[in-house]
């Protein structure tokens, strides 16, 4: 957690120049409750590494777009999954170049971090590391992000990544969690509605408190309110 730290201090609440700065630029980006019935908690991803049903710390970031705000090109097919892909993309390749003074560029930071400790030619060259990889990929079942995350499941709507540990660790892990990058396309309202969703867990042994102590939470929340707002740039018009 402490590179979470690191990056809120540095690159974010100091590029914004102030937390005023940084509350305008997230201010769309709403939290909401998760439920105890969501889904994600009953995936196979989220069962076979919490096997003992330890408590987590988990939440729901959530930003609505209007679709005329959207790259038409993201919602020609909408089976396909191409706007979530994009949202996706928009998460781990960050800003576009001609957007380099915006608040930290996302996942950048972290990005060069992984990249320095742990990007070799034998065990890490498969994975997904420069910008332009991170911009392009389809993010399949399987892909592999910077040391640290992987592709568990994939649909139309939704991609969801396995974190908290390298992902060349397969087996149950200390510290492990579940991020899902998702959208839902509401041509009624005309909007398009993006939500970034994550739980964390220790999966081995037995634990009575939730893994991350309450002012851990509270920077992990800004960070991901910085992800949602790189994630929806790469989508916008």
């Amino acid at each position: 957690m402490g590179i979470i730290r690191t990056f809120l201090s540095t690159a974010v609440l100091g590029g914004a120049g102030s937390a005023a700065g940084f509350a305008f630029w997230t201010r769309n980006a709403k939290f909401v409750p998760m439920s105890s019935t969501d889904a994600i908690f009953t995936s196979p991803a989220y069962i076979r590494n919490n096997p003992n049903k330890n408590p987590t710390t988990n939440d729901v970031c959530v930003r609505r777009v209007p679709l005329s705000k959207i790259k038409p090109q993201l919602l020609e097919k909408e089976g396909e999954g191409k706007l979530v892909e994009a949202f996706c993309a928009g998460v781990w390749g960050g800003l576009d170049v001609d957007q380099a003074d915006v608040v930290g560029k996302g996942y950048a930071y972290q990005r060069r971090f992984l990249e320095k400790k742990y990007k070799n030619d034998s065990t890490t060259a498969h994975q997904l590391w420069s910008p332009t990889e991170l911009k392009t990929s389809t993010y399949d079942v399987g892909t592999q992000i910077t040391d640290h995350f992987e592709v568990v499941s994939k649909t139309p709507e939704a991609i969801v990544v396995r974190c908290g540990d390298s992902p060349l660790k397969q087996g149950v892990r200390d510290s492990d969690g579940l991020f899902e990058m998702g959208v839902q396309i509401k041509r009624d309202e005309g909007v398009a509605e993006f939500r970034l969703k994550s739980v964390f867990y220790k999966g081995l042994g037995k634990a009575d408190a939730k893994p991350m102590p309450d002012h851990i939470e509270f920077l992990h929340r800004l960070y991901t309110k910085v992800w949602m707002e790189t994630a929806v740039g790469n989508v916008m018009l």
